[in-house]
C-alpha cells in the first residue's frame, strides 16, 4: 500500500474472480492461511513489528486480498485501525528502493512477488 505511514502489504491470490476467502476451495484456504502466516512471520521479523493486523476488506476493490500491516505501539494510529485515521503519504522512489532492499532478504522464497 502506497502510505509510508505503516509498512503495508497486501496479498493478492491469482484469482481475480473471487471476492471472498470462503470460494476458495479448501486447499486453495489452507494455501492461502500458510503464505498469510508467512508474509506476516517474515514482515513482524523484518520490521519487530509490535503488532501485525490482517484484514480481508473489500469494500473498494472487490477482488480477493489480504492487507498485512506492521502495527507499533508508536505509529499514528496506534491502537485504532489505519483506515481514515490519516491521509496516505506516498513513499518517495528512493524509499521505496530502500523498501526493496530492506526486504529481499525475508522475501526471496514468495513467487511471484510484485513490487508495485
Amino acid at each position: 500500500m502506497n502510505d509510508s505511514h505503516y509498512p503495508w502489504f497486501i496479498l493478492v491470490p491469482d484469482r481475480p474472480e473471487l471476492s471472498e476467502i470462503f470460494q476458495l476451495p479448501p486447499e486453495d484456504q489452507d494455501q492461502l492461511l500458510r503464505e498469510s502466516s508467512h508474509l506476516s512471520r517474515q514482515l513482524a521479523d523484518c520490521y519487530q513489528a509490535d503488532k501485525m493486523n490482517l484484514a480481508a476488506l473489500g469494500n473498494i476493490v472487490p477482488q480477493l486480498h489480504l492487507h498485512h500491516i506492521v502495527r507499533f505501539i508508536n505509529d499514528p494510529a496506534w491502537p485504532a485501525p489505519v483506515w481514515g485515521k490519516l491521509p496516505a503519504r506516498p513513499y518517495t522512489p528512493a524509499a521505496i528502493n530502500e523498501l526493496r532492499v530492506r526486504l529481499r532478504p525475508y522475501l526471496t522464497d514468495v513467487v511471484p512477488f510484485v513490487w508495485a
